[in-house]
C-alpha cells in the first residue's frame, strides 16, 4: 500500500510522503488563493472550493479563513455554511450531509498520533474519518474528534468537544459533548410560528 492508501484507510503512515506533501502543496496554494479573494469576488470563491473538495452541492459558501489538509478528502452536500476561521483536518474522509452550518472557529479533525511517544517521535501518524448527516447545525468553538459521526437534524452547542457519536434529533454541547434533550415537535411548532410572524411583519 502507498502511504496514501495507508493513511485513507486509517492505518499509521508517514505524512512525509512525496505524493501527500504534493496533494498538501495543492490545497495551501488553493487555500491561499481561496482565502485572499475579495469581497466582490464570490464566483472565484466557490470555484476554489469546488477545485479543492472532493465533492461539492451546487451551493456552498465558507467565509474566509479557511484551512485544510488536503480538501480533496471533504465531501458536502447541498448548501454547506461555514462561518469564520473553520479548519478540517482531512486525512481521512469527512463527509458532510446537506443543509448544514458551521458557526465561527469550528474544527473537523481525522488526524490522531500515537500515544506511546516513542511511536509517535518517529512520524507514524493516523486517523478516522467523521461524518456529519444532513440538517446539522455546529455552534462556534466546536471541535470534532476523529472517528466521531454526527446524525441529522441536530444541533450541538457552541465550544462542544465532540469525543463520541452524537445521534440524530438532538441537542447536544459541553466537554465532552453530550445529548442534553431531543428535539420536538414543540420546538418545530415554536419555530414555524417564529417563522409566521417574521413573513406577517415582512409583508409577504
Amino acid at each position: 500500500m502507498t502511504e496514501k492508501e495507508k493513511m485513507l484507510a486509517g492505518k499509521l503512515y508517514i505524512a512525509r510522503d512525496e505524493a501527500l506533501m504534493r496533494d498538501n502543496k495543492n490545497a495551501r496554494r488553493l487555500t491561499r488563493l481561496f482565502n485572499q479573494t475579495g469581497e466582490d469576488e464570490a464566483d472565484q470563491r466557490v470555484a476554489y472550493l469546488k477545485e479543492l473538495f472532493g465533492a461539492t452541492g451546487e451551493n456552498i459558501w465558507i467565509e474566509p479563513a479557511f484551512h485544510c489538509d488536503y480538501g480533496r478528502h471533504i465531501y458536502v452536500g447541498e448548501n454547506f455554511y461555514a462561518n469564520y476561521d473553520c479548519i478540517i483536518i482531512d486525512v481521512c474522509p469527512v463527509t458532510i450531509g446537506d443543509n448544514v452550518f458551521f458557526g465561527p472557529r469550528v474544527g473537523v479533525y481525522t488526524a490522531a498520533h500515537p500515544i506511546d511517544a516513542e511511536v509517535r517521535a518517529t512520524g507514524l501518524e493516523y486517523g478516522k474519518p467523521v461524518a456529519i448527516g444532513n440538517d446539522v447545525w455546529v455552534g462556534g468553538n466546536t471541535v470534532i474528534n476523529p472517528g466521531v459521526t454526527i446524525g441529522s437534524n441536530v444541533v450541538i452547542g457552541s465550544g462542544a468537544i465532540v469525543t463520541k457519536d452524537i445521534p440524530s434529533g438532538v441537542i447536544a454541547a459541553g466537554n465532552p459533548c453530550k445529548t442534553l434533550r431531543s428535539i420536538t415537535d414543540e420546538d418545530r411548532r415554536y419555530w414555524h410560528m417564529q417563522r409566521e410572524e417574521y413573513m406577517k411583519d415582512a409583508g409577504k
